[in-house]
């Protein structure tokens, strides 16, 4: 038993390290009628969410995603930082309670330690600190610590003048606990958790920050922002918030510790007199745009290509929570399951969404190792069972004559004939999913003429895949 504990530690780890660019989603719970935990899983697993951020340590919930292989953030509330903070052994029953008695069954990847402690609960933030050390040495006596990292989610308003990015810092009066607090992070190999909303930063401009801008939509070149000081063209709010996150923590010194968007989104609902710009349309718009520049990898001015993974604020509408109209309406899904709002992504090669379109493909991924599709290729028309008759010379998708078009082929043909089913199109990471139809000429790809209503969200890096190569089944 010991050993099959480490081996499952092993491929754990291996995992995490290897992670690529990854979209999560919040899980808030303040709904007159809250689904049982069993639901939610079930809703994550119909989905295909890799990736969720409980805002509590809910014993129901973690029981539940018992060996689904999603990776979870589980959340100390700000009302036990108190406690957490100032007593050792309750940071470690914490630990044991909530972290220790579910892993590795639970794949627990992170402590998220309150909640925009510095802004929210000022006299509370000497706490903020130390609660982090005592729960990350907690970590280390159980053997944790290189399997759950121990971070604190802040508001983006800690970061003064953000624009030009090259000239952000944070709130003066927060260095005494800022600068330690990043070192903690640095030391620890954790990331800085950052909560950015963009329709919070457009509606507190007063018409200084274009919607467009907000919403990730393309601007022309002379309305792009640029940074004096760095020459860097920002197109969006959230790259700009991000990058200056990453300058600020320059000032102070700390230069290896990667942002983790914690909390970002775009209500879908609000009160059309104060709040014109919640509606499904922008959070369509934004949430579909995100997606998309996250599992791209598009990364920031700053740090191109390197992607800053990220969790939609939220799964579930939240009726029950006080405030504006916006506030209650920010998830992706009613209380039943079914999406408030369908996203848009037809033409990003890659999906993460409700498919719109009524279609969905599975295909060769952009820039994938041509031997790795290869080999791919093989297996699906191998011990894959795709009839591959149709590759060869003369017939009807034998042209383009390449590697990528003949796999595109099979992978599309492996994902309908397995009923589009859960890692389906995975390939060891060199199949991507698409709603732009590649079918050609007279090579019609499956799934072309098929109608179908899709709810499911779709997670382009699945942890434990359906179909893998050479698998003996």
């Amino acid at each position: 038993m010991a050993a099959l504990l480490f081996l499952l530690l092993l491929s754990i780890s291996a995992v995490h390290a290897d992670e690529g660019p990854y979209i999560g989603v919040n899980i808030g719970t303040a709904l007159s009628a809250m689904p049982s935990a069993t639901q939610v899983v079930a809703l994550l697993k119909s989905q295909n969410i890799h990736h969720v951020r409980l805002y509590d340590a809910d014993a129901s919930l973690l029981v539940a995603l018992a060996n689904t292989g999603i990776r979870v953030v589980v959340s100390v509330p700000n009302e036990q930082l108190l406690a957490i903070g100032s007593s050792n052994a309750t940071a470690a029953a914490w630990v044991a309670r909530n972290v220790a008695a579910h892993f590795p069954t639970v794949n627990i990847s992170a402590i998220a330690v309150g909640s925009e402690v510095l802004t929210s609960m000022p006299n509370a933030a000497p706490l903020l600190l130390p609660a982090m050390r005592f729960l990350q040495s907690a970590l280390v006596a159980s053997n944790l610590d290189k399997f759950v990292k121990v971070s604190t989610p802040h508001s983006s308003s800690i970061i003064l003048d953000s624009f030009p990015p090259s000239q952000a810092f944070f709130n003066r009066s927060l260095d005494p606990i800022l600068s330690p607090l990043l070192r903690f992070l640095q030391s620890t190999s954790s990331p800085l958790f950052l909560n950015v909303y963009p329709y919070y930063d457009y509606m507190q401009s007063n018409g200084v920050i274009p919607l467009d801008y907000a919403l990730f939509r393309p601007l022309p070149p002379n309305k792009e922002a640029v940074d004096a000081n760095t020459l860097l063209h920002y197109t969006n709010v959230f790259d700009a918030v991000v990058d200056a996150a990453y300058f600020a923590m320059e000032y102070l010194n700390v230069t290896h510790v990667p942002v983790v968007v914690l909390e970002s989104g775009w209500p879908h609902k609000g009160d059309p007199s104060t709040e014109p710009d919640a509606t499904t349309d922008n959070a369509d718009t934004y949430n579909s745009n995100l997606i998309r520049h996250v599992i791209n990898s598009t990364g920031t001015p700053k740090h191109p290509g390197i992607a800053v993974p990220t969790y939609i604020y939220e799964l579930y509408d939240e009726d029950q929570r006080p405030g504006a109209l916006s506030e209650k309406s920010w998830g992706l899904f009613d209380s039943t399951g079914l999406p408030a709002y369908t996203l848009h992504l037809s033409g990003s090669g890659l999906l993460l969404a409700n498919d719109t379109t009524n279609q969905t493909f599975c295909v060769a991924r952009e820039g994938a190792d041509p031997k790795l599709l290869q080999a791919a290729l093989d297996w699906a028309c191998g011990p894959g069972k795709v009839d591959c008759s149709v590759l060869m010379q003369g017939q009807a998708c034998s042209e383009p004559d390449d590697v990528e078009s003949h796999a595109s082929y099979a992978f599309n043909a492996y994902y309908h004939g397995m009923g589009m089913g859960s890692g389906t199109c995975y390939f060891s990471g060199v199949a991507a999913f698409t709603t732009t139809d590649p079918s050609h000429d007279t090579c019609l790809f499956a799934g072309r003429y098929f109608n179908f209503f899709s709810s499911v969200i779709i997670e382009h890096s699945i942890i434990m895949p359906y179909c893998c190569i050479n698998c003996s089944t």
